[in-house]
């Protein structure tokens, strides 16, 4: 982790995305004033499970995955990448983050003091709208995630896995080529050996064609069939 200064070669402007163009001008200064920008390279902890947070997360370039770990595993829950927030529950009351999340690539992020980002919700209707929006659309996934592992078969959750991580762009290469097979193993919520074992069937069956690292859908509506009836 290293953080970035404004003379420094590698400082993004930071307050240009799109969900700060709701804020008003003194807004924008609080936001300046509490924000620190910082880059993680590839492997390292953005968050960790369970520390305490004083800080949210916006990512400014780069892709991370998000994971929880309970009883010595580890199950994925998403991709995070440029213009996206981690860490949002810490601003309706939670403490500490509930998940732990990895950079997949060098990310650069503005680290937003919690304080300062609640007192702008509560003052701009437009601003927390964004962000309730954002918060709900992370519980789905959350929610969706459950509802796979609760009531899908193995072969069910690898073709839900597969869907969602295909929709996921980079700016360097396909997701897939980020990932090993435990991670999509994870992200489906089965052991690696079961995730070789399936990912080979798919492409027997000419779902997928494996290319080292890198999965092509071939056959998106069967994958579909597949991940719908579990």
């Amino acid at each position: 982790m290293k953080t970035i200064l404004e003379n420094d070669h590698d400082f993004i402007c930071d307050i240009s995305a799109p969900c700060f163009h709701m804020l008003q001008a003194p807004e924008i200064e609080i936001i300046r004033e509490s924000k620190t920008q910082v880059s993680f390279r590839q492997g390292e902890n953005l968050t960790k499970q369970g520390t305490y947070a004083s800080y949210i997360l916006f990512i400014l370039k780069g892709v991370a995955k998000q994971h929880l770990e309970e009883g010595g595993k580890s199950y994925n829950l998403r991709i995070v990448g440029e213009g996206e927030f981690i860490g949002l529950s810490t601003v309706f009351g939670k403490h500490t983050f509930n998940y732990s999340t990895i950079a997949l690539t060098d990310t650069q992020t503005l680290l937003i003091e919690k304080e300062a980002l609640e007192k702008i919700i509560r003052q701009n209707g437009h601003f927390a709208f964004n962000i309730i929006n954002r918060y709900c659309d992370q519980n789905d996934i959350l929610y969706h995630s459950i509802r796979n592992l609760m009531y899908k078969q193995m072969n069910g959750r690898m073709a839900d896995a597969l869907l969602y991580l295909s929709t996921k762009e980079t700016p360097t290469s396909g997701i897939f080529q980020l990932l090993t097979r435990k991670d999509l193993a994870e992200f489906a919520g089965i052991s690696t050996e079961s995730a070789v074992k399936i990912l080979k069937a798919f492409e027997r069956d000419g779902l997928i064609q494996l290319i080292d690292k890198n999965i092509v859908i071939k056959d998106k509506i069967q994958l579909e069939q597949i991940a719908e009836k579990g």
